[in-house]
């Protein structure tokens, strides 16, 4: 197609692929969800107790690497606890929510004790997860993926149309790029209590981000015997564009 036709709004023959990308790695932070829960007789009394064993709670915290930015107060309350029957309140519990970040993963078991032996029963663990605190280089390899998986599909294309790939036409991101996915790597340990002692056998396993994109290449020599198409569209499911002349966008037979 000539230059002058370009000019003059005709559309170059091209290929259109998406190309799917991943990128993993293993996780550099754990996140830890703690609960300090106090019963006593009066309002007054809970909240000392739970005020205590949070002290307690960060100061173990502090003493296994744990930064000031990585401990943070989540939420706290004291509600009243009635009797078997109801009729009365029986006393007072106050609850104190707690998130830790440890950034040294073989930190873990240790820390864990420290803080068990430091709020003794009064503690719960509401979950553990595992996380890469920088997920961008992970999702810029995963767009490098995406591309060149898109790349090589249209290649393929293009060869099977009897002609080779121009420039790059249109690049569009995938709406779930970049997603974020951890299955083999989370491990949520609901609800356990200062009894798990000994350490929390966690695997790392690995996390990985995952990308999307949809590239048209422009079509150079096409052979005119092989496709009588101006584009060949490699995902079927796409709406046909709608400044095609009629007739046309369709496979080749």
């Amino acid at each position: 197609m000539s230059q002058s036709e370009l000019s003059q709004g005709a559309r170059p023959s091209r290929v259109e692929v998406t190309g799917a990308g991943s990128a993993g790695a293993a996780p550099d932070v754990v996140r830890i969800n703690l609960g300090i829960r106090c019963d006593d007789t009066s309002v007054a009394a809970a909240l000392s107790a739970a005020a205590e064993a949070v002290r307690a709670v960060s100061a173990a915290a502090r003493e296994h690497r744990v930064g000031d930015r990585d401990i943070s107060s989540s939420s706290a309350s004291v509600q009243p606890r009635w009797s078997n029957d109801g009729s009365a309140v029986a006393g007072y519990t106050a609850y104190h929510q707690l998130s830790l970040v440890v950034r040294t993963v073989t930190e873990l078991n240790d820390l864990v004790d420290a803080v068990a032996a430091a709020a003794g029963n009064t503690l719960v663990i509401n979950g553990i997860s595992l996380d890469i605190a920088d997920r961008s280089p992970l999702a810029e390899r995963a767009r490098g993926a995406a591309f060149e998986s898109a790349r090589q599909k249209a290649a393929q294309y293009a060869a099977l149309a009897g002609a080779t790939l121009g420039r790059v036409l249109t690049v569009v991101e995938g709406s779930g790029s970049a997603g974020y996915d951890a299955p083999a790597a989370r491990r949520d340990l609901m609800m356990a209590t200062a009894e798990i002692g000994g350490g929390l056998p966690v695997e790392a396993g690995e996390h990985s981000v995952t990308a999307e994109v949809r590239v048209s290449w422009e079509l150079l020599g096409a052979d005119p015997s092989t496709t009588r198409t101006p584009a060949l569209r490699a995902d079927p499911g796409e709406p046909a564009d709608p400044t095609e002349p009629a007739g046309q966008g369709e496979p080749a037979e």
